[in-house]
């Protein structure tokens, strides 16, 4: 199974869930400048919510994704007012042919004065352990 992970972060929180991610299933965690360019069976795909949406370099991410090349998505992220991003990030998904994996992982995610050090290390552990369940 050929899996590709790509990120997308301003605060730093969700390029360490990436990182966690990557290194659970064997690859490098890259961020969302970095093309799919090879065949995928599972991109993960970490984003968080800015201004109450996926921020547009995630949308135009997703839509320059070939769907000859990306079996399907998995979403995971964090957030520090909202929650998942499931349903933003499936839209997108949608409008190119891309197939959504159901099951996807959520953190809270610190920002400012809220959720203090998180995502903590057993929330790193926790999206490890999820992205193994994919192998």
């Amino acid at each position: 199974m050929k899996i590709a992970v790509r990120y997308y972060t301003k605060t730093g929180n969700t390029k360490r869930m990436a990182e966690a991610v990557a290194q659970a299933v064997g690859v490098e965690a890259q961020p969302i400048t970095t093309p799919v360019t090879e065949k995928v069976d599972i991109l993960f795909l970490g984003n968080s919510y800015y201004a109450f949406s996926i921020d547009p370099e995630v949308r135009d991410f997703i839509k320059s994704l070939d769907k000859e090349k990306v079996g399907r998505i998995v979403n995971f992220g964090s957030a520090a007012m909202l929650n998942s991003t499931y349903k933003k990030v499936k839209a997108e998904a949608d409008k190119v042919g891309i197939a959504m994996d159901p099951r996807e992982f959520h953190c809270k995610g610190e920002f400012k004065a809220f959720h203090k050090g998180r995502p903590n290390e057993v929330d790193l552990k926790e999206v490890a352990e999820f992205a193994k369940s994919f192998l």
